[in-house]
């Protein structure tokens, strides 16, 4: 019965998604003047719809994306439609039919580009009603800051500060909590800021400087890299999901299991076990877990994992409760800001992420099907409505710029040739492209079947 709500689940997030993105080019290539002859929710058979004017709106039997067929295009795999070409010794008038080989190309970009804008737009719309009415604000932000763990070789490190220590001062404010810690060290990069903490009881006074690498902007990262990892959770690890045939997997990790101690260390957040599991270079681990109430001690050797957007790191191979969180309402301008800032993050993350596939920096079998989709949809609904909306603005942008990627049948293969055109100021050989939209078109295919065998390769089969 589960299953089946996954499934509805995801038929509904992959519909909308599809449906905006289509739209974009629906809305966009009527108000051109271009014929469209299909608006289609899913590829393959029709299974049922309806005609109005000259389209056919259909829900089709592959619920794995859609089109938007227009008069004069080459279809899906490579065939061009009726209307574009030769009839009774001579070709059909392409304008008047609404063709959309006949409108200017700089029309035909617009078109092509309409869809992937709409995944960004409607990416910052939900990003932008999250910041309005449920903005997150991690609680350990306005808290004693609390020192979770000092990462080996940091400049805490070398500062004497060590794991459990209380921040007392710093840069001239007492007692300040980790939002004042990381504002100062914004408005003071690459400075030595004065430092006090108490250590085993005692007060000791030092500097810090928090350093920021060139033409990069200050995030929490840079204090962490600074040895400084805040205590985010008063309460251990709380572990949501394990990945199959992970390390966490094989030592018999559940989800539900709460992580308590590794090697003796009691961490509060992620960032703090991924520190301590590096200044341990992968040696196996004995982890304090409890379940269901109950204390287990497992052991597990950590194995280094892809992770986007950065560099390799030891990882155990599971997903985890955040740390709790107070709810705001941020005003219409601020939420604005904030969802312009989100959705570029977001947007940013991905391309380092596709830049790491091409430099083998990240692995093709870390990509994420269908059936992974899936899973993390159903987690997020499981979180809340807010959680899934999150969910659904990441998945937009991921298909908003995928689709500007120059590979053939996707948009940004369409504004490719479009661009080469007007560079050549001739059309390029309607054969060729044929060709070229056929070879794509199995390749996209065969790439649908690895990702999708990888997705399953990754489910728990026991």
């Amino acid at each position: 019965m589960h299953l089946l709500f996954v499934v509805i689940e995801f038929a509904i997030v992959l519909g909308l998604l599809v449906l905006i993105h289509e739209l974009g080019h629906f809305i966009v290539a009527k108000a051109c003047g271009v014929r469209v002859e299909t608006f289609s929710i899913g590829f393959g058979t029709r299974l049922f719809g309806f005609r109005y004017g000259d389209t056919d709106y259909r829900i089709s039997i592959l619920p794995l994306g859609g089109y938007v067929k227009m008069a004069g295009e080459l279809g899906g795999d490579g065939v061009p439609t009726p209307s574009a070409l030769p009839s009774g010794g001579g070709l059909i008038d392409r304008a008047s039919l609404g063709d959309l080989t006949s409108k200017p190309r700089w029309q035909r970009v617009l078109i092509a580009v309409a869809g992937p804008v709409f995944n960004f737009v409607l990416a910052f719309f939900l990003l932008f009603l999250i910041a309005h009415y449920h903005h997150e604000v991690d609680q350990y932000l306005n808290g004693p800051a609390i020192v979770d763990y000092v990462p080996q070789s940091t400049p805490a490190a070398s500062d004497g500060v060590s794991a459990g220590d209380t921040i007392t001062r710093f840069n001239h404010i007492p007692n300040p909590n980790w939002q004042q810690i990381l504002e100062e060290a914004a408005l003071n990069q690459n400075r030595p800021l004065p430092i006090a903490f108490i250590h085993n009881g005692q007060t000791r006074d030092s500097t810090l400087a928090i350093t920021v690498p060139a033409n990069t902007e200050f995030g929490p990262d840079d204090l962490m890299t600074a040895g400084l990892i805040p205590r985010m959770d008063p309460g251990p690890i709380n572990v949501l999901t394990v990945s199959a045939n992970s390390p966490a997997d094989r030592a018999g990790v559940k989800a539900g299991d709460q992580f308590v101690s590794i090697n003796g260390l009691h961490p509060h957040s992620v960032y703090a076990l991924l520190a301590f599991l590096k200044d341990n270079k992968g040696a196996p681990d004995v982890l304090g877990v409890l379940r269901n109430g109950q204390p287990l001690t497992l052991t597990a050797t950590p194995e280094k994992m892809e992770t986007p957007g950065s560099a390799d790191q030891y990882r155990l191979g599971f997903s985890y409760r955040p740390p709790p969180a107070d709810v705001e309402r941020l005003p219409a301008g601020k939420a604005l800001k904030q969802s312009l800032k989100d959705t570029r993050e977001g947007s940013m993350l991905i391309l380092r992420v596709l830049k790491g596939l091409f430099t083998r920096h990240v692995a093709v079998n870390q990509m994420m099907g269908p059936v992974g989709m899936a899973q993390q949809i159903d987690i997020a609904t499981q979180m809340g409505i807010w959680s899934l909306l999150n969910l659904v603005s990441v998945i937009s942008l991921n298909l908003g710029i995928l689709n500007l990627m120059p590979f053939p049948l996707l948009d940004g293969g369409m504004i490719f040739f479009l661009i080469v055109e007007s560079v050549m100021r001739r059309d390029v050989n309607q054969q060729f492209k044929e060709v070229v939209y056929q070879v794509a078109f199995v390749c996209i295919i065969l790439f649908a079947f690895f990702v999708l065998f990888n997705d399953i390769t990754k489910l728990h089969l026991h």
